[in-house]
């Protein structure tokens, strides 16, 4: 893989968790893969009071108690760290910033190539991209700029919208990287290599022989003392709006002319603005919200959604959304996508299911077995094909078999994480996996009903933790006659 051009990285919001947790450890892990420049400077900024010194040696520690790495290797590593001490929100310390840049350019010869990093809340977005502007650590002149921003991209429609114009004063489209880490991972990006490059599945990938497909994200885990900010955001805005309707749309988009950034991404707007608008009747018949309740998981009481710290006693957030959605195009006429996603389900999992239509053959009738294809993005990495082999003894009854491939299978080859090729991707200026302006306002217009829909109507379901979710979601595929591949039935013993 090709090195990256020297450059800066300055982090936003250096001392936080984000930076801790996933920012350091991906950029320590490209640096030892030697997939880094040949130079580079990793700039902290924030108000913490850390002199450079003091920051490297956090960071060599939170890098040896996450990973099993040596400390010389650590040490070699965080030589490359600096830290800015800054109000971020001050326009005037933006002035210290670019000498201090000016200084790591010369130092690392970057030739002012920069990447700035928002591991901030965002309601510092706005601040930081204007400050920035104001003292042109914006323009291309010396050096490339590019500005990778995290999620949330706006809170509604209205704020999406709001943000984007406002990037867009500071920043150009070209060097703005909106980083969804799903698409990070090794199996979406799959996806597309496996659809296109398989005369096998791409001829049967659309509605002549797709039944259905369902797309799963459960997480085991509750909101984990972020109860403050999960109940004004909630299951709609945390993962639907973006991680999983960007997944839906690598399943659903179309080849692309050539595999670069824009043309992936001009056919990933095109299935999200294809999205049947949802109308008063499918809020009604075909959306299914819910809030778990406290239950005994694996021999221990959870509480529910209400009893976790900073959560309202009558808060109507939503931890659970279910939703049948169609696609208004040629390909996808007539084929329901049944997306669900939820915390305190009974493991952590992400996957694509493709159900194939059953066999037309009439020797077989009912006892048909059902063809599927599971592609699994987490937590183990795997695509699955379930079909039909003759039952062993007399006679032609068919029984249903699975054959599977393993990502863990493939030890000759380091996989990168999410974090870890988004920031490379960044550096090399591939915004391929990176959502796009139109794709992201896109995505708030279909979703921008539900969250009206919510403050009007009442319709709130339980569902115990440990669950697969509301009995009501069972129920919106069995009226279809369809089921999930994991019902709400099943729980943890």
């Amino acid at each position: 893989m090709q090195k990256p051009e020297n450059n800066s990285i300055v982090i936003f919001g250096a001392s936080g968790d984000l930076t801790k947790r996933k920012l350091l450890p991906a950029l320590y892990h490209l640096y030892v893969n030697e997939l880094l420049p040949d130079d580079f400077a990793i700039l902290g900024a924030s108000k913490t009071a850390f002199t450079d010194e003091s920051f490297r040696e956090k960071a060599c520690n939170d890098l040896m108690e996450s990973d099993n790495i040596s400390k010389e290797q650590s040490e070699d590593f965080c030589k490359h760290l600096y830290y800015h001490p800054m109000d971020m929100t001050d326009v005037n310390d933006y002035t210290q910033l670019k000498s201090r840049l000016e200084t790591l350019s010369e130092t690392h010869q970057t030739t002012g190539n920069t990447v700035y990093y928002m591991a901030t809340p965002p309601s510092l977005y706005g601040a930081i991209s204007a400050n920035l502007a104001k003292h042109k650590l914006n323009k291309d002149r010396n050096g490339w700029k590019r500005l990778i921003v995290e999620k949330p991209f706006g809170y509604d429609l209205a704020s999406a919208n709001e943000l984007d114009e406002h990037l867009h004063t500071c920043f150009r489209e070209r060097q703005v990287y909106r980083i969804d880490h799903y698409l990070g991972k090794e199996t979406v990006q799959n996806l597309l290599v496996f659809r296109f490059s398989n005369g096998l599945f791409e001829p049967l990938w659309n509605r002549s022989f797709i039944d259905y497909v369902e797309i799963t994200a459960a997480e085991s885990l509750g909101v984990e003392g972020r109860g403050g900010y999960y109940d004004h955001s909630g299951a709609v805005r945390d993962m639907l709006q973006n991680h999983l309707l960007q997944v839906l749309a690598l399943v659903a988009m179309e080849p692309p002319a050539v595999i670069n950034a824009d043309a992936m991404r001009n056919e990933v707007v095109k299935v999200i603005q294809s999205l049947h608008p949802l109308e008063e009747q499918d809020l009604r018949e075909n959306l299914v919200l819910g809030q778990y309740t406290k239950n005994i998981v694996d021999g221990k009481m959870v509480p529910g959604y209400r009893e976790e710290e900073g959560v309202d006693d009558e808060s109507r957030t939503p931890t659970y959304v279910g939703m049948k959605m169609m696609i208004d195009n040629w390909r996808w006429n007539g084929v329901p996508f049944y997306v669900r996603t939820g915390k305190r389900m009974p493991e952590r999992l992400t996957e694509i299911v493709i159900h194939f239509k059953k066999t037309p053959h009439p020797v077989f009738g009912a006892d048909a077995p059902e063809n599927k294809l599971i592609i699994r993005i987490q937590p183990n990495e795997s695509i699955q094909m379930d079909f039909g082999l003759k039952k062993p003894g007399a006679g032609f009854r068919a029984k249903e078999v699975s054959m599977s491939f393993d990502y863990d299978s493939l030890e000759e080859t380091n996989l990168l994480t999410a974090y870890e090729r988004l920031l490379l991707d960044c550096m090399r200026g591939d915004a391929t996996l990176f959502a796009r302006s139109d794709a992201v306002r896109a995505c708030w217009e279909f979703v921008q009903p539900i969250l009206d829909y919510k403050k009007e109507v009442k319709s709130l379901f339980g569902y115990k933790s440990g669950s697969w979710g509301p009995n009501k979601a069972d129920e919106m595929l069995e009226k279809d006659g369809r089921e999930w591949r994991f019902s709400s039935e099943d729980l943890i013993n």
